[in-house]
């Protein structure tokens, strides 16, 4: 085994294997950076790249690629508020928070540490563990699947800061998203309203991470008028070193963390969709202070990212050792093995163990590599959180729009996308954490097959299971603990919540006067897919049953609560009655009519789209809204126009090779 070991780091740093590393590494820097990309588009455009390449080189350029993803992801999530990849959502509700402190470079420090032990640990794993694992794999089945969805959703849904119970009814809510269209069991047709669009395969992900995420910061950042940063510069006390500090100071934390990212990367399936979730969810839970979480706590970057990066080296596991793809990029990964007449399986541990060690070594140096890179860029990346929000929002807005279209190459990707958006604004304002949303519609096809197997093969003794019992315990164990500290925190009028949906001073009364009636609407939505599941065979309203009815009954406790808040805030003299605080509220805020302009700069892309297509559209979105609405000199809105055209051109037409939309003008190029 030894000499295997070495035998694969020798061939790893041999000439040209350790060039196709370099090559993948820079190509999975760029590919986690950009929004919507993501590791799964960069395996299947460099996949053709590796006919004739012989096995160690091959898999140095893929494997330099899918490692480094979940640490280059890191740049979004922190400047933008927009998770680069599905691993790096939950670094967004304190790493946001940091740059518009300041401290994007000291984010930056403590991210690209931890992913870069994390991802080390990840590989070594692999490396140490393959012949072990293949109990503990077999010993999870379609039970203890559905059990590991339940259990990340109680840990994220205890993250909102102001309410618990918004965060597992927001859980609830992207479950019910999940079943829009045909059910995997009988072919029902589920609240499609006989659009084509929703009769797809199930609505992408990427439209609807984007639209919660990206869209309310790049209106919040236009209505604002400053830079990300809240901060000047010259205020700024720490920086990079302070974050490498951070990481080395909670390395107890990175070590717990990266040890889940490995246990969950392990599981075919749900690796890459809750990782990042249980790991921050972990963080706050053993925290002995945890009122600066969702604030801009480093505790909050450190832990996703640590385990984002473990999990791509165990995530190799069960590929490399019994064939079995835990997610679509893993599938891809495949075909790799196809193209060099490889058959994944015993064979990798015994006469091409070589090999196996040199993926194991690969994701090794590229972490290292990777972090080294980003460390060195970072302090010129943090100081684009200091520009001035006229500079930057038409660039997100581009790479955003055309985020979400490469998800399906059509215009209703877009419509999800913005529809998607408004919901995350209203949330922001009422308080509803939106990452639960996000992870149980990731989870819902999921969960929704494996309950049907279970039951089916079975029937209600599956909680019987000794880890189904388990997991089971540990997600009624996390809402209690959790609920008590909802309650004691609530006693002491000093603490302040944490996580995504806490909030203090104005944003606070905008939370009272937004959370009753977006309460009432949740409680509308439940009751309606209730009704609408009655006439539906069993198969098919299975999950619905499960999720919907403890959805409507979270909306409820929440609408009391909310009645009961404005009941005592109607009983204080200077409040008057509750008409006159909503017309006052609206009369002095200047957000809805910021928030009705970006939309109508939203609107325009897409009607020009449909006539001229996004080469002509998004770039004229550039000009229009630098010249026209912030009156931008005449020499920087042509140059940042042309670079726009440029990007889309070069990057989206030529490298990835999107599907334009046809334009009405046939004769416009695309």
């Amino acid at each position: 085994m030894l000499e295997s070991a070495y035998v694969g780091l020798v061939s790893v740093v041999a000439w040209p294997a350790f060039g196709f590393l370099i090559i993948g590494v820079l190509a999975g820097i760029y590919f986690g950076a950009v929004p919507g990309l993501s590791g799964l588009v960069g395996m299947a455009i460099l996949l053709p790249f590796t006919f004739g390449v012989e096995p160690v080189a091959a898999f140095a350029l893929l494997m330099g690629m899918y490692a480094v993803t979940t640490t280059s992801d890191t740049i979004s999530s922190v400047m933008l508020g927009v998770p680069g990849t599905a691993g790096s959502q939950a670094t967004i509700l304190d790493g946001y928070p940091m740059a518009q402190k300041g401290e994007a470079a000291r984010a930056f420090g403590a991210a690209f540490t931890c992913s870069a032990v994390g991802g080390i640990l990840g590989a070594l794993l692999l490396g140490i563990s393959l012949p072990l694992v293949r109990p503990l794999i077999l010993s999870f089945a379609s039970p203890e699947f559905f059990m590991l969805g339940v259990l990340g959703l109680t840990m994220v849904g205890t993250l909102s800061g102001g309410s618990m119970v918004k965060g597992l009814g927001a859980g609830c809510l992207g479950i019910l998203v999940s079943t829009i269209g045909f059910s995997p069991q009988g072919g029902i047709d589920r609240f499609s309203f006989d659009i084509v669009y929703l009769l797809d395969e199930g609505l992408p992900v990427i439209p609807i991470a984007l639209g919660l995420f990206a869209v309310p910061e790049v209106v919040f950042l236009a209505i604002r008028h400053s830079s990300i940063s809240q901060v000047p510069q010259s205020e700024v006390e720490h920086g990079m070193m302070q974050g490498i500090k951070d990481a080395f100071e909670n390395w107890w934390l990175v070590l717990r963390c990266s040890a889940i990212g490995m246990y969950v990367g392990i599981l075919p399936g749900l690796g890459a969709s809750i990782v990042d979730w249980v790991a921050y969810g972990h963080a706050v839970q053993s925290a002995p202070d945890r009122e600066n979480f969702g604030k801009g706590d480093v505790r909050g970057v450190i832990a996703p990212e640590s385990a984002n990066n473990a999990m791509k080296g165990a995530s190799l596991i069960p590929t490399v050792a019994f064939g079995i793809p835990g997610s679509a990029t893993m599938a891809i990964l495949l075909g790799a093995f196809l193209i060099q007449g490889i058959t994944p399986g015993p064979s990798m541990l015994t006469d091409k163990l070589h090999i196996t060690f040199s993926m194991m070594w690969t994701v090794v140096i590229a972490n290292i590599i990777c972090a080294g890179l980003l460390m060195i860029w970072s302090k010129q990346l943090a100081k684009v959180t200091f520009i001035r929000s006229e500079l930057i929002i038409p660039a997100i807005i581009l790479f955003v729009f055309m985020g979400a279209w490469m998800s399906g190459s059509v215009m209703g990707d877009w419509y999800l996308f913005l529809i998607l958006g408004l919901l995350g604004l209203v949330m922001r304002y009422a308080g509803w954490p939106r990452a639960p949303v996000v992870l149980g519609f990731v989870l819902g096809s999921i969960m929704e097959t494996a309950l049907h197997i279970t039951l089916q093969k079975y029937s209600w003794d599956w909680i019987l299971r000794p880890i189904s019992g388990i997991i089971c315990a540990l997600a009624i164990l996390t809402v209690v603990l959790s609920a008590s500290g909802f309650i004691k925190r609530r006693r002491d009028a000093q603490n302040v919540p944490a996580g995504e949906g806490a909030a203090t001073g104005r944003e606070a009364e905008l939370q009272k006067f937004t959370s009753l009636p977006f309460a009432i609407f949740m409680l509308a939505i439940f009751s309606f897919a209730i009704f609408s599941a009655k006439g539906w065979p069993e198969e098919a309203g299975l999950l619905l049953d499960a999720f919907c009815y403890p959805g409507a009954a979270f909306c409820l406790i929440i609408l009391i609560n909310d009645i009961r808040e404005f009941a005592k805030s109607e009983g204080r003299e200077t409040t008057g009655p509750i008409l006159a605080q909503y017309a006052s509220v609206i009369r002095n805020s200047k957000e809805p009519l910021g928030i009705l302009g970006m939309y109508g700069w939203f609107v325009g892309i897409i009607i020009v789209t449909y006539i001229a297509g996004q080469m002509i559209s998004l770039p004229l979105f550039v000009f229009a809204y630098m010249k026209i609405w912030r009156k931008e000199s005449w020499k920087l809105t042509l140059i940042y126009t042309f670079l726009s055209w440029l990007l889309l051109w070069g990057m989206f037409g030529e490298i990835i090779h999107v599907v334009w939309q046809p334009p009405l003008l046939e004769f416009l190029p695309q």
